[in-house]
This record gives C-alpha cells, structure tokens and sequence, in this order.
C-alpha cells in the first residue's frame, strides 16, 4: 500500500501545464486564474486578442508563464495549431479544461444549418478534437493527464426554453467524459466534468435579457458565481483526484430536478 499523507489532499499544480478554452470572460477566465494561482504554467486561448492579451498579463503577474493564443473551436487546423504551440512554448499539455461552449437561443426547427453545424462544432466536436490531441501528446510522452469538460446541468434536463441543441451537445459531453475516461486509464490521463447550473457568464446574461430574473424559481433564489467552482475545479485536475475518472460533478445549488 501507498503510504499516503493525511489528509491526502493537494491543489499544488506546480510543473503542470494548463491549456483552458474560452478564456476571455466569465468561467473560462476564472479558470485560468484559479489554475495560475494554484502554480500552473497556463495557455489561455479564445476568439477575442486583446481580451486575452489583458489576461495573460494578470497571470503573469502571479509568478506563473502564460500563453495567450487565438483558438476557434470550429476550425481542424486552429485546435491542432494551438496545441502544437502551446507545447513548443511551455511544454506538453498535462490539464485540460474543455470550457468553450455556445448557446443556440433557438427552437429547434428554426434553426439555420450554420447555427446547428457551429453549436455542435463548438461544444462537441471541437472539445473531443482537441482531447484527442492533447491525450495522443501525453501517450506518446508517457505522461499522466487532467482534463475536465465542462457541461451543464441542461444535460439532464430540458424544460423547451429554446436550447434544444445545447442541451443534446452538453449531454453528448458528458458521455464523451464517461467514454474517454474508459479509453484513456490506462494511460493515466483521468477525464472528468462538471455541470454548472446558473452562474454567472455573458452566456447567463443574455439568458436573464430573454427570460427574467429566472433565479426566483430557485430554492434559494440565487446565480452562482465563477467563484463558487474553483473548490471543484481544483480536486478534479490535482493529485487529490488520483482514483477519481469518468465523473460529472453537477454544481447547481439545487436548482434542477433530481
């Protein structure tokens, strides 16, 4: 047996190299920080520069390297761009946090084929593109790997408020979680995710702008702050999550059915 400390517990990412996507607000910006702060080397990757050139500089500034590299998640050849970039600049891609996502606000059958290909490119195919690359790196390296997929609790469940597509995305992420755990533990690359309910986002804003103050159906009538993931986030990409693969964390204070 392991002689393990007590408690066996560590956010210590020291040495870690961290790739987020969608970091130039909400969420995925907190991510990024919470992981630099934790001691990782991170690439911060979106559509909007100067958005990420101003990040990359807060990071920085607590000690840690950073990255800032445009990434579109619909586009082959960004993905594999970035993670080749990311790799020359600061070494091999040990955490991955599949952030990046998009709404669809529409009912199904009106939507154009070009929302529907960019809703499943975004949230899907792009994040298992890129898990596929960052996870062959780690293979054929012989590095152990994190990555966390970020969901949502309309994975479980869909009300017909006009997001049917990202409902089924956002499930078929969390199946890619359970899927790939499986195909990658032997390799030592545990792959997990988390399903947010209402936080805060430009994405929930604009939710508010169409829909109300939707937090009053509540039990405790609240949106949950980025801030209120980083407990979570940390467990699942450091060493305290060593026999933990294959799990969707829901953080929704309760909000959706059970």
């Amino acid at each position: 047996m392991a002689d393990f400390p007590l408690p066996n517990f560590s956010t210590d990412l020291s040495g870690q190299v961290a790739l987020i996507t969608g970091t130039t607000s909400g969420l995925g910006r907190r991510f990024a920080l919470v992981l630099a702060k934790a001691g990782a080397d991170v690439i911060v990757t979106g559509r909007r520069e100067e958005r990420l050139a101003e990040l990359a500089n807060e990071i920085e500034a607590l000690g840690v390297k950073c990255l800032p590299l445009r990434l579109d998640m619909t586009d082959t050849e960004s993905i594999l761009s970035v993670v080749q970039q990311a790799e020359a600049a600061l070494g091999t891609v040990t955490i991955l946090v599949n952030n990046a996502g998009i709404p669809d606000a529409q009912r199904a059958h009106k939507m154009s084929l070009g929302l529907i290909d960019s809703v499943f490119d975004t949230n899907l195919r792009g994040p298992y593109v890129l898990s596929c690359e960052v996870a062959r790196r780690l293979i054929d390296q012989k590095k152990p790997g994190r990555m966390v997929n970020i969901s949502s609790i309309g994975a479980f469940n869909y009300s017909g408020q006009g997001a049917a597509l990202y409902s089924i995305t956002k499930a078929g992420v969390n199946r890619m979680t359970e899927a790939l755990a499986v195909e990658w533990a032997r390799f030592g690359i545990n792959v997990n995710g988390i399903a947010p309910g209402a936080f805060s986002s430009e994405m929930m804003d604009g939710m508010l702008e169409r829909m109300g103050d939707i937090s009053q159906h509540f039990p405790r009538k609240r949106i949950g702050d980025p801030a209120q993931m980083d407990s979570t986030l940390l467990y699942l990409v450091s060493p305290s999550s060593d026999f933990v693969t294959g799990t969707v964390i829901k953080i929704d204070d309760g909000q959706g059915p059970r």
